[in-house]
């Protein structure tokens, strides 16, 4: 037997204003997407913001259905949408954010695991910004959320 260590590095900010202006301006994308949820079960309405390689922006936000757990993630959402409306393109930054917004708001386990899977496709890192509550915390790639991801190969 070996016994082995997993640590990363993550930064935490205090509030909202200490982050790059870019990273601002994708939080309040990700917020504004938080209006289009639908999540009348759940009452927890979140938004998602990437930044592409040429500088566009999309958005999405949850969807729920009565046929539990048929509902859709704002992440996956927002990944689905960018590999089949824009193949080929490489997603710089994601943004999270939620309302209400009582802590920053971190992927569930599925998105987590999605998005491992969109940074193995696209050969490059995916930087996460998880926002709420004025404050935010950045990972420099997604795997790092989910060290241990599924694969087939």
């Amino acid at each position: 037997m070996e016994t082995k260590k997993h640590c990363f590095d993550f930064r935490q900010y205090r509030t909202q204003q200490e982050l790059p202006e870019q990273e601002r301006l994708l939080i309040g994308k990700a917020a504004e997407a938080c209006g289009s949820a639908y999540a009348p079960y759940s009452g927890f309405r979140v938004g998602a913001a990437a930044l592409l390689d040429d500088g566009e922006i999309l958005c999405a936000s949850n969807q729920e259905s009565e046929v539990f757990p048929s509902g859709m993630c704002a992440e996956r959402s927002l990944l689905y949408y960018v590999q089949a409306n824009r193949p080929g393109r490489t997603i710089r930054t994601m943004a999270i954010a939620s309302a209400p917004s009582p802590r920053e708001c971190t992927p569930c386990g599925a998105c987590r695991q999605v998005i491992a899977d969109a940074e193995k496709r696209q050969q490059a890192p995916i930087r996460i910004v998880m926002s709420g509550a004025g404050r935010a915390i950045v990972v420099e790639e997604a795997k790092l959320l989910l060290p241990f991801t599924f694969e087939l190969e």
